[in-house]
């Protein structure tokens, strides 16, 4: 970590961590109306459909081949250009959504969002920079806590907005995107000094080359498949979770807006309170598995429970689900050199997006063979209990890989040695 960063790192931690929260903000104003808005230029429900399916197909995959350049190109001018050229790039994407006329027009909006979403690519570079390794895992729980926090406001926010107008929460995101630009111009330094860069290269930059970092470093390849698994059951909720909900508990949207928003202040209290004491306790690997199992645990009951007080309650051992992901990101960066933190965090990002591809239409699948007057699969919450074992997994797998990675003589993924 450069001498000359330390005077600036609380300054510099804290533009990530708003950064982070107004950009998901800016993302999650637009849920509530982004349907409404196809609708209203399509000019017919059923074609609605098909046109958001598109869009978040288009997000994911734009996603998916961008990230891993975004983070390349981190690496080899640093983060602070490239973050906030994203953070800009956004606020003209919000504008252009904001003032488009037709679906062609809206079409274009979410490939650039796709494209200006992958900077939070250089986010998680930025804060291995700052980070020493065995904070890391609280950097990234802060982080998640700020996206968490923006997924709780940004739709609340939303859904007042859209009842001024479909167009008003648009202009709200860019203006949210044009405050953190102006914000980051004043006070985020760079964290990547031009000694530790790294050449851009397209070998590295493309999706697929990106995700040969993953296999060439050994101690990668298992928490980069814990990591897919992670994200594959996490979009059980994006899937069918609305529709299970309504089906089995009959609730509407009001219920599931109030249940969705106390998931984000659960997952904000657990990664932003928890995860640092609980890994300086028993170390990254430990908690990464426990936060994987209680998150097993709980889906399994959501998808067992027979009243919505019961599903509720399921809520609570699957919030430590939270303390999973920091860990996990903690543990990877730990394998690569200082030069390489953006291509890493590209691949981890390409491979979210894989799994937010697949997931969803995988999940959906299992729904609908789950439901109806004869369905397939006889028990409606099939598709939480398959989730609940993948993350089971998941939590199998994490643990057999840190063995593995600590009988060789290679760096230990959690500092087991309690009191590090």
């Amino acid at each position: 970590m450069s001498g000359r960063l330390l005077p600036r790192r609380n300054a510099a931690i804290a533009f990530i961590l708003v950064t982070a929260l107004l950009d998901v903000m800016s993302m999650g104003i637009v849920i509530p109306v982004l349907p409404q808005l196809i609708e209203t230029l399509s000019g017919s429900s059923s074609g609605s459909g098909l046109w958001n399916g598109l869009f978040v197909a288009l997000w994911a995959g734009m996603q998916f081949v961008c990230s891993p350049i975004i983070g390349s190109l981190s690496d080899r001018f640093g983060r602070r250009p490239v973050i906030l050229i994203s953070i800009c790039g956004l606020m003209l994407d919000y504008v252009l959504m904001a003032l488009a006329p037709n679906l062609w027009w809206l079409a274009v909006g979410r490939l650039l969002a796709g494209v200006t979403s992958s900077s939070f690519t250089s986010v998680f570079a930025y804060m291995a920079d700052i980070t020493a390794p065995e904070d890391r895992a609280r950097g990234y729980g802060l982080i998640g806590a700020a996206f968490s926090a923006g997924f709780v406001a940004g739709p609340l926010l939303g859904g007042i907005l859209g009842e001024v107008s479909l167009r008003a929460p648009f202009w709200v995101a860019a203006g949210m995107s044009a405050l953190a630009f102006i914000y980051g111009v004043f006070v985020l330094p760079e964290s990547l000094p031009p000694e530790k860069r790294m050449a851009f290269s397209w070998r590295r930059a493309n999706p697929f080359g990106a995700l040969t970092l993953l296999r060439s470093h050994r101690e990668l390849s298992g928490l980069a498949v814990v990591n897919f698994l992670l994200y594959f059951a996490h979009h059980l909720f994006s899937a069918v979770f609305v529709l299970y909900a309504g089906d089995r508990y009959g609730w509407g949207a009001w219920q599931v807006g109030s249940l969705l928003a106390l998931v984000g202040l659960l997952d904000m209290g657990v990664q932003g309170l928890l995860v640092g004491p609980v890994v300086k306790r028993i170390g990254d690997r430990r908690t990464m598995v426990i936060g994987l199992a209680f998150g097993a645990i709980g889906i399994a009951c959501m998808g067992l429970a027979p009243t919505g007080w019961m599903f509720v309650a399921a809520m609570l051992p699957n919030a430590l689900w939270g303390l999973a992901m920091p860990t996990i990101q903690s543990l990877m960066t730990r394998r690569v050199s200082e030069s390489e933190q953006g291509q890493l965090q590209g691949a981890n990002n390409s491979v979210a997006s894989i799994a937010g591809i697949v997931s969803p239409l995988f999940f959906g699948g299992v729904y609908a063979l789950s439901v109806g007057a004869d369905p397939t699969l006889p028990f409606i919450g099939s598709a939480f209990l398959i989730a609940a074992a993948v993350l089971g997994g998941a939590a199998l797998l994490g643990w057999l890989a840190g063995r593995r990675d600590s009988s060789d003589g290679r760096l230990l993924l959690d500092n087991d040695a309690v009191g590090h």
